[in-house]
């Protein structure tokens, strides 16, 4: 199961461009750039917050710091919530709430991961990575449900398999204590989530041109 995680994480960024998800400003020359690039910028921040307060989460949880663990977390569901409400004036109120219900699964499976690799449990590892890969599915579905002509199936799949890569290499180096590497780690990691964000804010240009404008 690891070894499929890591592979999607090399493949994802090769899936993207070709479905033509690429951030391309050709694709919204009709709208307001202005209004474009806020979106744009407001959905990089999100997902940069969420694998921000993840690694603090998993930082401080591999060093048994459970107060820091706990502030930590307490932003990583704040930081879902906001995720969540930023589509909400094109989705509506349930599907937001139905997104959010989505992001505090990932969450919760990459916290049973993290746990499970600090205790050296494999089998929970195991678990824990098979959940979240129904959640990438779950995701997968209800993104394109909702934006069907724009964000398909396997392009959101891919995306949010390679998301969850990354933290699992994150995790493992957290308690292999290969810092060096981690340092390394980040970066691909904070542009995947731009990667993903920029995705998300074409899709959603695409389909309500008329709020762009």
């Amino acid at each position: 199961m690891k070894r499929i995680f890591q592979s999607m994480a090399l493949s994802a960024l090769v899936l993207v461009g070709l479905v033509g998800c690429d951030y391309d400003s050709r694709v919204v020359k009709d709208t307001n750039p202005v209004r474009v690039a806020e979106m744009q910028r407001s959905l990089r921040d999100l997902w940069l917050g969420h694998i921000y307060w993840m690694q603090h989460a998993v930082l401080n949880n591999a060093l048994n710091s459970s107060a820091k663990q706990a502030a930590a977390e307490t932003e990583v569901l704040a930081n879902a919530k906001q995720i969540a409400s930023a589509v909400t004036s094109y989705y509506g109120e349930a599907r937001s709430e139905a997104l959010f219900t989505l992001l505090i699964d990932h969450i919760a499976a990459l916290k049973e991961y993290s746990k499970a690799t600090i205790e050296g449990n494999t089998p929970q590892q195991d678990e824990a990575l098979a959940r979240l890969a129904s959640n990438s599915d779950d995701i997968a579905v209800f993104l394109n449900g909702v934006n069907p002509h724009h964000l398909s199936k396997d392009t959101v799949r891919g995306l949010i398999a390679a998301h969850v890569a990354h933290h699992v290499l994150q995790i493992n180096q957290y308690k292999r204590k290969e810092y060096a590497k981690l340092d390394e780690t980040w970066p691909m990691m904070r542009q995947h989530v731009y990667d993903i964000a920029d995705c998300l804010t074409i899709a959603l240009v695409k389909q309500f041109p008329s709020q762009f404008s």
